[in-house]
């Protein structure tokens, strides 16, 4: 039942700390670990906190990018300690458990977790819909890593228990986009944008980020992202007749 959620560690420098979230994730009946370029991987030391979670750490899956690790997932969430310029929709644990378990069932899902000593990065967050935020002592709020886990697949733990007994209504035919789907709608977006006059240069970023925000809050569907592109191919050929 747990099968579809992703935990993703980003840039995890001390390898014990990997070990320490296969544990966390097995006493959960969660399996499904991907790290994104740890700074030392396999490593002794991650064994050994595993604690016999070492099969977890032996399916991990490991790649480069952010990017790779979300790309067939329709629910993407980070985690994050701090507060952003720009408001983020937030979640806590246990709202991000019925999110997953129950409003939303059967899509493919990624938490993700930033490194231990500066979390997430905003062109990270920027790949997220949700920020989830674990609540906890304002005087001390410095979670370990592995302990920030726990807490979310515990959530998930509980969460897959009440699924069945849940009315879920009907979700409708045509799937989420996932998040490779959208990032080719955003790169298509910006283009188109910048084809019709409406970005410029010195604003792009801050801009794009609240288009983020905008489409991440809807959750488009793929019939609806196709729409949505064939919109913005008619705009570019306005766009480059204009230009002529």
């Amino acid at each position: 039942m747990l099968s579809n959620i992703k935990i993703v560690l980003v840039e995890t420098t001390h390898p014990g700390n990997i070990g320490a979230v296969a544990r966390a994730m097995k006493n959960m009946k969660m399996h499904n670990l991907w790290l994104v370029s740890p700074k030392i991987f396999p490593s002794a030391d991650a064994t050994s906190r595993a604690s016999g979670a070492d099969d977890i750490l032996a399916r991990a899956s490991v790649c480069r990018y952010l990017q790779e690790a979300i790309a067939d997932c329709q629910l993407i969430i980070g985690a994050s300690a701090r507060c952003r310029t720009i408001s983020w929709p937030e979640l806590t644990p246990r709202e991000c458990a019925e999110k997953v378990m129950i409003s939303e069932p059967g899509n493919n899902v990624a938490i993700v977790f930033g490194r231990e000593n500066s979390g997430l990065k905003n062109h990270e967050l920027d790949l997220c819909r949700y920020l989830l935020r674990i609540p906890c002592n304002s005087e001390y709020s410095s979670l370990n890593l592995a302990a920030a886990v726990q807490v979310v697949c515990y959530e998930l733990f509980i969460a897959s228990g009440l699924q069945e007994q849940a009315s879920i209504g009907d979700k409708g035919e045509t799937p989420l986009a996932t998040a490779a789907q959208m990032e080719s709608f955003y790169t298509h977006l910006y283009r188109a944008l910048t084809d019709i006059g409406f970005m410029h240069p010195d604003k792009s970023n801050s801009i794009m980020r609240r288009l983020r925000r905008i489409y991440n809050r809807v959750q488009l569907d793929t019939k609806e992202l196709d729409i949505l592109r064939g919109i913005l191919r008619m705009s570019q050929g306005e766009g480059r007749k204009r230009k002529h």
